[in-house]
């Protein structure tokens, strides 16, 4: 299955799948279907999921072709345009400045011609992006999945790609329509459920998101349901009301299973460059967010602003997005948003 390979199983599964396909039990991905996925080069031409990663990344890889112009020397000048291409790419003043030290350091070491500088950035940044486990799945079933984002990032479109993800992998699906706030919410919930063919459990428009909540887990623990996946509020009136209702979302959750949600991703808009760090850690104030989907990364020339967010939230980068299209939700792959980066 699509998703056998994308990801992390649960405890009594073959094991977690990192960014390089193998699991923790020393078997790659690929064992899981048969027959051999083309090479990343192989998708570009045609049309894997390396492909819609490399056209959603056009603009930031359009910015970076300019970096190193073949048979430059790697001198000062050099070294002061990489940091401000990175800067302006949104790798973000430290990451930007840490690279071009240790450029500069490796240079020292040996001399290496301006072909080998990409390459040597690519595997640094590949480093500091570490592996994605993907999703940390229930010891038994319903996995609960939360996510949390501030309106207009793309949350409920995330959502609906999603679900269509674990539907497509066999997993019984169910939506909990949680921003009972903005009745536009729950109704685009309601058209995407319908389209990928997931139920959805919803309640009266302005009434209790909890409510909604516990409805959809005793629905899922009666009808054996796999996965369960709710939706929140992005904005309230003030922010102690935002808190005030998360909170009692999650002792609700954790009332009917102890050991839930197993995960809360918040949705960040990549568009909005630096400004997602501050949401991201607006929220972690808020509830224990586990990991992050990046949307709109085709809408973008900033597409390093996963590196800031990564060493300023300390949080992984789980899921991106990269298009329009049900299909354009991507388990993060480090290796491959690299690649996208600069090939």
């Amino acid at each position: 299955m699509v998703l056998g390979r994308l990801f992390g199983r649960g405890k009594k599964d073959a094991g977690a799948v990192s960014a390089s396909g193998a699991t923790a039990g020393g078997a790659t991905a690929g064992e899981e279907v048969a027959g051999a996925e083309p090479a990343a080069g192989d998708e570009r031409e045609s049309g894997g999921r390396f492909a819609a990663l490399f056209r959603g990344l056009k603009k930031t890889r359009d910015r970076l072709a300019s970096l190193l112009p073949f048979g430059r020397k790697l001198d000062a000048e050099t070294l002061e345009e990489i940091e401000t291409i990175l800067i302006q790419s949104d790798f973000g003043p430290a990451t930007a400045l840490a690279l071009a030290a240790e450029l500069r350091e490796a240079y020292k070491e040996r001399e290496f011609s301006s072909e080998e500088i990409v390459p040597y950035l690519k595997r640094r940044l590949v480093e500091r992006l570490g592996a994605n486990e993907g999703i940390r799945w229930a010891p038994s079933a319903p996995t609960v999945i939360v996510v949390a984002g501030v309106n207009g990032t793309g949350k409920t479109t995330s959502i609906a790609k999603l679900a269509h993800l674990l539907h497509n992998d066999g997993k019984r699906v169910l939506l909990a329509a949680g921003d009972t706030f903005r009745a536009a919410a729950v109704e685009q919930l309601g058209i995407w459920s319908a389209r990928i063919g997931v139920e959805m459990v919803r309640g009266a428009d302005g009434g209790d998101p909890s409510a909604v909540v516990y409805t959809a887990l005793e629905r899922a623990a009666a009808e054996s349901y796999d996965v369960v996946v709710i939706d929140t509020a992005g904005r309230l009136h003030t922010e102690k009301n935002l808190m005030n209702q998360l909170s009692k979302m999650v002792r609700v959750i954790q009332k009917k299973i102890p050991d839930a949600p197993h995960e809360v991703l918040q949705v960040l808009d990549a568009t909005t460059g630096q400004n997602a760090i501050q949401q991201a850690a607006e929220f972690r104030r808020v509830m224990n967010v586990t990991g992050l989907i990046l949307t709109k990364l085709d809408g973008t020339a900033r597409g390093g602003v996963i590196f800031p967010i990564l060493e300023t939230v300390g949080l992984p980068v789980k899921f991106i997005g990269v298009g329009e299209g049900l299909e354009d939700l991507q388990l993060f792959d480090p290796e491959s948003f690299v690649a996208a980066l600069f090939d």
